[in-house]
C-alpha cells in the first residue's frame, strides 16, 4: 500500500510523513547480493543470488505529537527516546 519508503535514498526526498500517517518498516539485510525477487507465491522475497537474508518488521502510527511503534509493548518509547524521535503514546 503507498507510500513506498525505500530503505535508501537522498534525505528529504520522497514522500512527507504526516500525522495519520501508518507504515510498515521492513529492512532485509543480505549476505550477498542486495537485489531480491519476489517468488511464484506471491509473497516469499529472496535475493536474485540465493545468498542468505534477514528480515524483519515493526509497523509505526505517525500522531500529532510525534511516533508510536505499534509493534512495541512499550509503543517503542525506550528507542525513540535514545535516538531524540518525539514519543507520542496513544490517547494523549
Amino acid at each position: 500500500m503507498e507510500p513506498d519508503v525505500l530503505n535508501y535514498g537522498k534525505p528529504n526526498r520522497g514522500p512527507r510523513l504526516t500525522p495519520g500517517l501508518a507504515l510498515a518498516i521492513e529492512p532485509m539485510v543480505t549476505w550477498g547480493s542486495p537485489d531480491s525477487k519476489t517468488l511464484a507465491d506471491d509473497w516469499t522475497v529472496a535475493t536474485v543470488d540465493d545468498s542468505l537474508a534477514a528480515h524483519w518488521e515493526h509497523s509505526i502510527a505517525i500522531t500529532e505529537g510525534g511516533v508510536w511503534v505499534l509493534t512495541c509493548e512499550d509503543g517503542g518509547e525506550f528507542e525513540l527516546a535514545a535516538r531524540g524521535v518525539p514519543f507520542a503514546p496513544l490517547g494523549d
